[in-house]
């Protein structure tokens, strides 16, 4: 399927602001990188420091910098770190793959319990197990990772030992890796299922009060073969919006869990960028992950136009 001029415009525009903001961004935050970079009680003259800027090419005007951004990622060059003193792409790639597998699981779980789970409790709102499930996602939804993650920590890696409490691994087979990352994923699991959850039982209790369904009824169709044959299929619209938004929204919370946990993924990279001013690696970063959200968007744009006709008669 081809899509019209219109909306090519729209994402060509969408990635030139996200590139701009990208490079902006870090530098509108305080402190300066070349002194994080030397450190705070490190004395040196100011001429040495000048030179050091020099060499960063951050004594340059902000819009020599700006078009020099734009001609190094043309040549698909993301730039050196400053802290890490390491090309900022071997960084990227270095981390991202550990928090792929972190995230990837955890958007495709959370997406397919979320969806169900919230679909029967919409359903079928007032009985007891869809009641129990409401208080149990809400109380998810409601309560920040870090916090989650720190009770699971505790319970199941400290009190009882059953996971390790830090790391990817420790010996580097599959069964270590997978040991390591159950507490990790189960949480963002939780996390996406909660945010799934509550979009789609919204959304069947709006669909379940219209028409085709009480003319499904009068065909004499009767319990859950309504809700999966008619219900479900309008109903997870809002949900396949909500699982491309929720690549950004798990790598972000991939930060917090990270550090809880201590995976040296992405979250942390981040954070120890933000830490060192490192414009780099945080415009790397963020890069990546825009680019990734704006590709799910495309996608969700696609099986939106596949599932809905109506999408496609108006494009």
């Amino acid at each position: 399927m081809v899509f019209p001029t219109k909306k090519i415009v729209r994402y060509l525009f969408a990635l030139f602001f996200i590139i701009t903001l990208n490079f902006f961004l870090p530098r509108a935050m305080p402190g300066d990188p070349v002194i994080k970079l030397l450190g705070e009680d490190f004395v040196v003259q100011k001429e040495a420091i000048e030179k050091i800027r020099e060499e960063l090419g951050l004594n340059k005007p902000l819009f020599i910098q700006y078009l020099s951004y734009w001609k190094d990622l043309f040549h698909f060059d993301l730039g050196y770190s400053y802290h890490f003193r390491a090309r900022v792409s071997s960084l990227i790639i270095s981390r991202l793959k550990w928090t792929f597998i972190l995230v990837a699981p955890s958007l495709i779980l959370g997406t397919t319990v979320g969806a169900l789970a919230g679909s029967l409790a919409g359903w079928k709102r007032k009985k007891r197990a869809n009641v129990f499930s409401f208080f149990f996602f809400l109380f998810i939804y409601c309560s920040p990772p870090f916090f989650i993650s720190l009770l699971f920590l505790y319970f199941f890696g400290f009190r009882l030992s059953l996971f390790p409490l830090k790391g990817f691994y420790t010996t580097g087979n599959w069964i270590d890796i997978l040991k390591h990352l159950f507490l990790p994923v189960l949480i963002m699991t939780l996390f996406s299922a909660s945010r799934n959850y509550m979009v789609m039982r919204g959304s069947v209790l709006q669909e379940k009060e219209k028409l085709y369904v009480w003319y499904a009824r009068a065909k004499g169709q009767l319990g859950n073969n309504i809700l999966f044959q008619h219900v479900f299929k309008n109903a997870s619209l809002p949900v396949i919006t909500l699982f491309a938004l929720d690549f950004g929204f798990l790598f972000a919370g991939a930060l917090f869990i990270e550090i809880v946990f201590s995976l040296n993924g992405m979250g942390t990279l981040i954070y120890q960028s933000i830490l060192s001013r490192d414009y780099p690696v945080l415009q790397g970063t963020f890069l990546v992950i825009s680019f990734m959200v704006v590709i799910a968007n495309y996608f969700t744009d696609w099986i939106y136009c596949w599932i809905d006709p109506r999408v496609r008669e108006n494009q």
